[in-house]
């Protein structure tokens, strides 16, 4: 049914349906191939550029809290901050205490001023909940148990971002608390990272014109800070927890994480519709071109149908009047050379085919003569056979045995060499009409010869063209042998055919002469009946058998003629030989 459909489909809407998908097809396969290259080069780049820079981040942060840990060593450790905290709480006389404060104060502010990445620093007692020794004034009560906690250790708590306790600014911050041992109790010595330290990061009221935006988790997986609070919200889990999962999409986001040496994480959430913007982007321009090669593609098949198809409906019309000689002609050009050439070509033709058909005409009314003519023709051989076989009936009657013989013998080789057993023969009956043959050819010559006929008896049946032994023996009589001649005519079945051989004593011929024969070179003047007898021969073995048969002569001068006959089994259709050539008998031999 599809088949069927399709062969109903008109030539011009092959030509456009044709030109389109050819058209198309290259240009969408590129643009698949082309999306999905862009798309995945475009992932990558994205993906890799929001990677980069998260570790840029975690980097930053990392070395900001290296830098706030490395401070709070310096004060909590055998430093001489810790000597002149102990002697305060020793200290009795007010003049005393005044000096180590200064003392106290001025150890902080030299660490304080040549490190601008520290910020307000100050020492908590959790028991009392007083702070001091603070080198900016404080906003508000302080409360460390209220921090966004990122990591606790034993000795050592990180915060992440929150709003700074300096009462001068008013950023994010980062800050730590450090346990410091004195001899009579534990305080906790406090650091914020400086004013300028998390600008780039946690600033969102400078970055209104990015949509990315980044979390921090604790060791637990814990939503420690987040700059998007309404999808991310803090003190809540964050949706992917397993630590090997560096990015993948959440809640409208694409997400990346970093984990820091201390435990706590990064990470950079992007909403996934900015990450696809460029590839929509690239998707809106692709649409855009395809919709122009698509209106470009159809103004070209457009003009491809006007230009090719239109031009070949004359040649439509042209086919169609060759069925009527009474058309009148046509001089219509489609002005396109080669079409132009083809209509002179197909007008041409037109009245070729007219002038064959007329002349086919006259050959029927001349067929019909021809047959009138032929069965003239066949009236003389049915009257000479007639004539034979009266004389035949005379000689018995009179006791002419020897005229009898002869006459029978004609008749008999008349009867089988003009067809009267049907067109095909067989090796049998080639076998019987040469035998008869050679008996009028012993009656006819002066001198004697013996003949040798040895036929394999499977090889009887097979089929053969007629009159294909005869004029090979008669050659052997009328050019070969003589006194005590010997002919010997063999046929024997082999694998790969049916051999014939037909061998003579006689005179024998040269190497030249044997080439003229079987190259058909053969001087009629010289020796005229033995090339018209294998000119015979060749022609009815290649008309029946082509290049499957073979034709060999042996001979030399003095020694006598072997002529061989390979033929294929089995025989192919015969063909009849032509008047001309099976023309034979009488005084002159083929």
């Amino acid at each position: 049914m599809p088949i069927k459909w399709l062969n109903n489909i008109t030539f011009k809407n092959r030509i456009i349906v044709i030109f389109l998908i050819s058209s198309l097809t290259p240009f969408i396969c590129l643009g698949f191939i082309s999306f999905y290259t862009i798309d995945s080069i475009i992932g990558n780049k994205v993906e890799s550029a929001l990677q980069s820079n998260l570790k840029q981040d975690l980097m930053t942060l990392e070395n900001m809290l290296n830098n706030l840990n490395h401070v709070s060593q310096q004060f909590a450790y055998g430093g001489g901050t810790i000597k002149l905290l102990e002697q305060l709480g020793e200290a009795k006389e007010p003049y005393e205490k005044l000096r180590l404060n200064n003392e106290i104060r001025s150890e902080l502010n030299i660490i304080t001023f040549s490190n601008p990445n520290i910020g307000l620093m100050m020492y908590y007692d959790p028991n009392s909940e007083q702070y001091s020794f603070e080198n900016f004034r404080i906003r508000g009560d302080f409360k460390p148990e209220s921090l966004p906690l990122l990591a606790d250790f034993s000795e050592i708590q990180y915060y992440g971002p929150h709003l700074s306790y300096n009462g001068s600014i008013n950023q994010y911050v980062f800050s730590i608390m450090r346990k410091v041992s004195l001899l009579d109790r534990d305080i906790y010595l406090y650091i914020e990272s400086g004013r300028n330290a998390l600008t780039s990061l946690f600033a969102p009221q400078n970055r209104k014109d990015s949509s990315r935006r980044l979390l921090l988790l604790d060791p637990s997986g814990r939503i420690a800070f987040s700059e998007a609070a309404e999808d991310f919200t803090v003190q809540q889990m964050f949706p992917v927890t397993d630590p090997d999962v560096k990015s993948g999409y959440s809640g409208g986001y694409f997400w990346n994480k970093e984990v820091s040496n201390q435990g706590w994480s990064i990470v950079s959430i992007v909403p996934e519709k900015e990450l696809n913007q460029e590839r929509n982007r690239w998707l809106l321009q692709i649409s855009g071109i395809f919709l122009l090669f698509m209106i470009v593609a159809l103004f070209f098949a457009w003009l491809l149908w006007k230009m090719v198809y239109r031009p070949l409906d004359k040649f439509h019309k042209e086919i169609k009047s060759l069925i009527d000689s009474n058309d009148k002609e046509h001089n219509e050009k489609t002005y396109i050379p080669e079409f132009d050439y083809l209509l002179y070509q197909t007008r041409s033709m037109k009245g070729k085919i007219w002038a064959l058909y007329e002349e086919v005409e006259q050959k029927e009314k001349r067929r019909a003569d021809l047959e009138v003519e032929k069965l003239l023709y066949q009236i003389n051989p049915h009257f000479l056979m007639n004539t034979l076989d009266t004389v035949h009936w005379l000689a018995v009657m009179n006791g002419q045995k020897d005229i009898d013989k002869l006459v029978l013998s004609l008749n008999k080789l008349l009867y089988y060499n003009l067809g009267k057993m049907g067109e095909t023969s067989t090796i049998g009956d080639e076998i019987e009409a040469l035998k008869e043959y050679l008996q009028l050819q012993q009656i006819r010559y002066d001198f004697r010869f013996d003949v040798d006929i040895d036929v394999d008896e499977k090889s009887l049946a097979i089929q053969s063209p007629r009159f294909l032994l005869q004029p090979i023996v008669e050659n052997a009589l009328y050019h070969g042998v003589s006194d005590d001649g010997y002919i010997y005519v063999g046929a024997a079945l082999q694998e790969d055919g049916l051999q014939i051989t037909i061998q003579d004593n006689g005179a024998g011929m040269s190497k030249e002469t044997i080439d003229q024969l079987l190259n058909e070179a053969t001087d009629d003047g010289h020796k005229a009946g033995m090339g018209i007898g294998m000119k015979y021969v060749k022609r009815i073995i290649k008309a029946n058998y082509g290049d499957e048969s073979r034709l060999q002569i042996r001979s030399e001068p003095g020694k006598g003629t072997v002529v061989t006959l390979r033929l294929p089994l089995p025989a192919k259709t015969l063909a009849l030989p032509s008047t001309k050539e099976t023309a034979a008998g009488g005084e002159q031999p083929l």
